[in-house]
């Protein structure tokens, strides 16, 4: 009995199929994605201030070192936030000793001890990586109004 090359390909694909789809359920019936995003929503930190990309933050970090434990602050802008839910990211760039400085830090985590917002800017970009290569005053970002 000889088979074809694409009705084995065919077969490994559905096997693939099916796995996929009973792999992803757990014992019941429950959709393991359901799991996760639960799991995901009770790590969240709803304390955090809403800030934007081109916004100047101090952020306070908790700096362990051997038995001590401090809390240390960048201030910095905003230059991105990326990602969603407990995952979400966002850098912060400084200079400090005329060297730039930046930091990607996890939105959600236990580290962050709290975000301070010290300015608003205006951008109209996402992630505002244009402003690397910008020095002195055309490296300033336009001030915002609060609502």
């Amino acid at each position: 009995m000889s088979v074809s090359v694409d009705t084995l390909f065919k077969r490994a694909f559905l096997w693939w199929k099916w796995s996929v789809k009973n792999v992803t359920r757990f014992k019941g019936g429950i959709p393991m994605n359901n799991i996760i995003k639960s799991i995901e929503q009770a790590q969240l930190n709803t304390e955090r201030p809403h800030f934007q990309v081109g916004d100047t933050v101090k952020v306070h970090l908790r700096i362990i070192e051997g038995k001590r434990e401090r809390i240390q602050i960048f201030e910095g802008l905003v230059m991105k936030r990326q990602g969603g839910g407990a995952r979400e990211t966002f850098t912060v760039r400084k200079i400090s000793s005329g060297v730039g400085v930046e930091k990607t830090l996890p939105l959600h985590s236990p580290k962050v001890e709290k975000i301070e917002i010290v300015r608003l800017g205006k951008v109209r970009r996402a992630k505002i990586n244009y402003i690397r290569d910008r020095v002195g005053k055309a490296a300033k970002v336009k001030p915002r109004r609060a609502k």
